[in-house]
């Protein structure tokens, strides 16, 4: 299984597919299937049965997950960059390639 690069929490850009060009923050992402959640990106139609915590029901727009290679990474100033790994010290960190700051 190879690395992934993006983590829960950054800021992401779809890259290919129907919300290319869209932006959003990894919610989650699934590792075993090279996935992740973006919140606000790849919004789906879920039919939802009444329960007791839902009396309502209905049918419920959420997020389903995109794949890892159909997103790139933004930096702090909103520039898609690929990401690196190097060692600083006696830690490793991850880095943007086209700015070469670290994330």
């Amino acid at each position: 299984m190879t690395k992934l690069k993006i983590k829960s929490g950054d800021t992401v850009k779809v890259i290919a597919g129907d919300n290319k060009g869209q932006q959003g923050t990894v919610q989650k992402v699934l590792k075993d299937k090279n996935k992740a959640i973006v919140e606000g990106v790849n919004l789906v139609s879920k039919h939802q049965k009444p329960s007791a915590a839902n009396p309502q029901g209905g049918i419920v727009k959420q997020e389903a997950a995109i794949h890892i290679s159909n997103l790139t990474l933004l930096t702090s100033n909103g520039d898609a960059t690929r990401v690196g790994y190097r060692v600083e010290g006696d830690k490793k960190v991850r880095f943007s390639k086209k700015s070469n700051e670290v994330i």
